[in-house]
Formats: C-alpha cells, structure tokens, sequence
C-alpha cells in the first residue's frame, strides 16, 4: 500500500516531533459532581448561550486527576431548560460570499457551540485533527475535538460542566447530555524548538546527548500554526474555521487527502523515531481509508519497528485493539506482519503465520476478515471476544496441552497462548478479567466443537456460553468448518463426539460409564462401594445417567478420553 512520490510538506517552518494520544487519563475524582452553593459570575447578554446540561458550579479546588475517566452520574445530567434566544449555527458563506466548505448541517451541535462560546470570549477556537479529515472525505467523524488558544484554566473558567484531565498536557472535556464529552486542547508548540536551543549549546561545549529521539515530554503552549505542525501526518493536521466556513491547512494536508496518501508532516525518519506509536496509526489510517502509504514514510516505518520496544506496553496494545474494534484488522495486520511488526505486538501469531505458510495465513485472514464483518455490522464486541477470535487458529493448530491429573488443577490452552495472555496483564496493562475470559472462550471451544465433552444443559446455563457461541459462529463463518455442531448447540442438542483419528459418532449421547467399585481390606467388594475411594478424581466416582460430567467451560476436570 504504498506509492513513490518525492514531493513533502514545505520546509521552513519549526521541528514537529510530537507524541500522538498522549493524552492522559482522568481519575473519577475528577469528575465527580460539583459541590453546590458556587456561583458563577454572570456572563454578558452577548456571551449567554443556552445553559449546559452539566453547567453546575466546580469546586474550589478539583482533585487531581489520577486514573481512568469516567461518566459523571446520571444526577447530573439536567435537562436544558427553554431559551428564547436563537439558535446558534454555523455560516453557510464565507465573508467572500462563497458557500462554506463543509456543510454546517454536518457539524456536532454541541461542538458548534463550544467554538462559538470560546469566540465570544475573545479566544481561537477550531475543529481539528480527525472530525475534519473524515467531514472532508464525506464520511461520519466518530467525535469532534477541538483546539484553541486559551489555557486549560480559561477552558474551565468558560464552561461550569467542563472537567480537566492529565497530568503533562491538560485537557479540557466538556460535558453534554448523554454522556457526550467535546475534548478540547490548547495549541501546542514542538517540544524539540525548545531542546534544539540547549542541544546546540551543549554540542559547543561538547555535552551532547547521542541520537535518541524519542519525545518524552509534550508540555509546550504555542500557535494554531505550531499546533498543526507537531501533528502526525498531513491529514490529520487540518483545521476548520467554523465562523469563516473555511479548512486552514498548514501542512497541505488537503493534497495529500485528494491524493489518497499517508504521508508524515516533516521528515518521516525523525518523525517515527521519536514516537514508533505512528506506525501503528499509520496502518490503522491507511487501512480505514483505504490510502497508500508515501513511499518515503513506509520506509521509515520499517525502520522503526526496532523501537517499538520502547514505547509503554499499554500504549501498543491500546493502538493494536483499535486496529481490531475497527472492522480493519484483517488489512492492519497484514501490513504490520509486512513490516515484521507482528513478533513484537503479536507475537504467537507472527509465530503461527511464518511456521503455517500460505496455509496459515488463509486460515487467519480469513478469521479476521469475519471478525471485521461481524464488527462492521454493528454488533457489539468485547476486547475478549476480539482476542479470542484472533487466536483459535492458533489455539487449535498447536497440540492439545497436557493437563493435570490433581484435583482442582486448571486446563490449559496453548503454552504460547498463556505466556501471551500473561504477558499483556503484567506488561501491557490488559485487565486481568479479560485475559482470563478469553483464555476460557478458547478453551470453550473445544467443548462446542466435540472435542470436549460436558453436559449440555450445564454448559449452557455457564455465563460465557454466549460469548463463547460468538466466538464459535465467527470461526464457522471463517472455515466452514463445524456447521453441524454450531446447528446442533442452536437446536438445543449436543453435537457428535469428536476424537482425533477417529469419525464423530453420528449418536449426540453415550454409553454409560460403569460405576468403578473399590474392594475391602480382604480383597472383598466393600460395603461402601458406592463411597469414592481417597484420592480419586471426579470421574472416578461419577455416575451421570448420560455419562457426561456437569461442568461448564472453566472446569477444572481433566478431560474424558
């Protein structure tokens, strides 16, 4: 997906190394409902604007945000009252007379009116970034940020239903109805502008600190047009000028989106090294759009895979999982297995895809690409079901693991596939409750494929069972395979057993197992024959008229031959 072309944005203006979604994440502290008894000064009749559903006083002194974000509670969330004053819209002309160049019916209302009111204050106000690049290709934004020259503090000052997060970089999110948030940013300059400085002063006296561009901070105010320049790429650098009715564009990213092209905004290989995440984005984009890759980004790409190491954990495997939620994994990871991105973010599945050959490859792109048609209907997928599904190609290629015998030990899936899982929990930040629900999704499957072997009633009263039939219905609609036992689990039936090397019985039932009976101390048949003899496991001793054991898909009985 890539396309020579010589041709990069204009030098001249400053350096634009910057992180993308460095973003921090707010703690639950600060969103809390705001304590009562503030007021807020009265706004001129000018600056009024209908009343915001969250536009309640803050207090005094916000606590610091800490951790993950979160709604603010339903109590909060008041109905407008009615306003006899206009409604506010956007221009459809600029001053020149000309219609605006994106149609202000395709603009968030609640958007609209944060930029307005940011106006009305006497500050810069603009949509950026993602929301304008997808409003250009006439595609739905999925949100609407916006970015503007007042301070954090001033944000707040301006908006009673507004919260700020992070801990380097503040951000402003403003509050609406429905758990809506407009995240708002300050313009920020290139961190580097101010390291150059320092860099050459300490190249004079010849302190200077080697080649390593990875950006580890992102904390400096400046202009709309810095702003611009410290983005990624070209297309997502575009600004619009809601009371112009006009995109700045800085960086011609509008060439570039008319082009179809990915292309980094400065030189590519400083570009990806000082934040490798870019590769990751950079494939999500072109993927999601259907763009080349410029010729002279795709190479640095390849060339910064080594540092993906570097970067945090969580912040990769966040980047893999929009890949995955995006109805684009398929295409994502194809691209990233091109660039040997795989062996770092994936690594059981890099494994897979070269050990397999073509083989393996059809058989995973092929669980991918029903994975994207099943995320792109608008079914409603957990991260566990996304990883899951990913992985039964490789769950049911390596060899069936070696359980153990004791009581209460747990069954496994593949070596691989725990040191993966375990691997996310530790390193990457992935909740411990998800890596645990797909390891069980995995092995579930083993059970409705016939592998496996448990009551079916049981089975399917378990809590996963639904999930697990997803994850089931996605793998059949992939290979074809297991038609029959997917009809029989969804006509209430169970399907054949299915051992290796051997046909499925054509009966959903079995024989009855003969109850196993222990003798005396004389070698005589015990009264208590019917008792389990110390140390024996549950199929020992289990008498089941239909032979089968009454666990669901986490149990930690051994299988039955």
């Amino acid at each position: 997906m890539t396309r020579d072309s010589t041709e990069t944005p204009p030098a001249g203006g400053p350096p634009e190394p910057a992180p993308d979604n460095a973003r921090e994440v707010a703690s639950p502290e600060a969103r809390m409902v705001p304590a009562a008894g503030h007021e807020e000064p009265p706004m001129t009749a000018e600056l009024e604007l209908q009343a915001d559903p969250l536009d309640l006083p803050l207090p005094t002194e916000p606590p610091e945000p800490r951790a993950e974000p979160v709604e603010p509670p339903p109590e909060a969330l008041v109905p407008e009252p009615p306003s006899s004053e206009p409604e506010l819209v956007a221009p459809t002309t600029t001053r020149t007379g000309e219609p605006a160049e994106i149609d202000p019916r395709e603009l968030d209302p609640d958007a609209l009116k944060v930029v307005l009111r940011l106006h009305g204050h006497g500050h810069q106000a603009y949509l950026v970034g993602g929301c304008v690049r997808d409003l250009l290709l006439k595609r739905k934004p999925k949100d609407f940020d916006l970015a503007t020259s007042a301070h954090p503090g001033e944000v707040r000052a301006t908006f009673r239903n507004c919260r700020l997060i992070g801990r380097r970089f503040r951000l402003a999110h403003v509050y609406f109805k429905g758990g809506k948030i407009i995240e708002v940013s300050t313009f920020r300059a290139n961190p580097s502008e101010l390291e150059a400085t320092n860099e050459e002063d300490s190249a004079d006296n010849g302190n200077g600190n080697g080649d390593d561009l990875l950006i580890t901070h992102d904390n400096v105010f400046g202009t709309a047009e810095q702003d611009a320049r410290r983005r990624d790429f070209t297309i997502n650098g575009l600004f619009y000028d809601v009371s112009e009715g006009r995109v700045i564009d800085y960086v011609r990213g509008r060439r570039d989106l008319d082009e179809h092209y990915i292309r980094t905004i400065g030189d590519p290989e400083i570009r990806m090294r000082e934040d490798p995440v870019r590769i990751l984005r950079a494939v999500r984009f072109a993927s999601k759009l259907n763009f080349d890759i410029e010729s002279r980004t795709y190479a640095a790409m390849e060339g910064a895979v080594e540092d993906l190491p570097r970067c945090a954990p969580a912040r990769l495997l966040e980047e893999t999982f929009r890949l995955i939620r995006g109805s684009v994994a398929a295409p994502s990871l194809k691209l990233l297995s091109a660039l040997d991105a795989l062996k770092i973010l994936l690594p059981p599945v890099d494994a897979y895809l070269k050990q397999r050959g073509r083989e393996g490859e059809r058989i995973f792109y092929a669980f991918a690409e029903a994975l994207d048609r099943r995320v792109a209907s608008g079914e409603p997928l957990d991260d566990a079901i996304l990883l899951a599904t990913l992985l039964v190609p490789i769950s049911r290629a390596a060899p069936p693991p070696v359980e153990s015998q004791e009581l209460g030990a747990k069954p496994s899936v593949s070596q691989a596939i725990e040191d993966l899982l375990a691997s996310f929990v530790q390193t990457a930040r992935l909740p411990r409750r998800i890596a645990e629900r797909c390891r069980l999704l995995l092995l579930a499957q083993r059970t409705l494929t016939g592998e496996r072997r448990r009551r079916g009633a049981s089975f399917r009263r378990h809590p996963l069972f639904s999930e697990a039939m997803t994850v089931f219905e996605i793998s059949v609609e992939a290979t074809g395979e297991f038609r029959e036992a997917l009809e029989a689990w969804k006509g209430g039936e169970l399907p054949p057993v299915r051992s290796e090397g051997a046909p499925a019985e054509s009966e959903p039932g079995r024989k009855r197992r003969r109850r196993r009976r222990r003798r005396g101390p004389a070698g005589r048949p015990g009264e208590g024959a019917e008792a389990a003899a110390p140390g024996s496991t549950p199929e020992d001793t289990q008498g089941d008229a239909d032979g089968e054991d009454d666990s669901g898909p986490d149990s930690d009985e051994p299988d039955e031959a």
